[in-house]
């Protein structure tokens, strides 16, 4: 039995660190659009694109479940806060089901 507890707080460890990595993704995507939403501008630099390209493939998947939803303030779009609550509560739970 206390292999088993091992293996399951193991298992839980893994899933949380992965829920913050998933968690600080979905950040750096929303800071990387704001910043190119004001303007800031770097044209042909490829560490940003390479960042932007890498960011946007990873949350939008994951964003667009919560697209249709009216979540937008005139040019404010609120969806990725939602999806931040939603990825916390919902990992927040899965992680304390594996825990025991």
């Amino acid at each position: 039995m206390a292999i088993l507890a091992t293996v399951r707080t193991e298992i839980a460890d893994f899933l949380e660190a992965l829920l913050l990595v998933y968690l600080i993704c979905v950040i750096g995507w929303i800071v990387l659009n704001f910043v190119f939403a004001m303007g800031v501008r770097m044209p042909y630099n490829r560490y940003a694109s390479g960042a932007m390209g890498f960011l946007r493939d990873v949350t939008e998947p994951y964003l667009r479940i919560f697209r249709p939803l009216p979540l937008r303030i005139g040019p404010l779009d609120l969806t990725p806060i939602v999806a931040i609550l939603v990825l916390q509560i919902l990992g927040g739970i899965l992680i304390g089901i594996v825990r025991g």
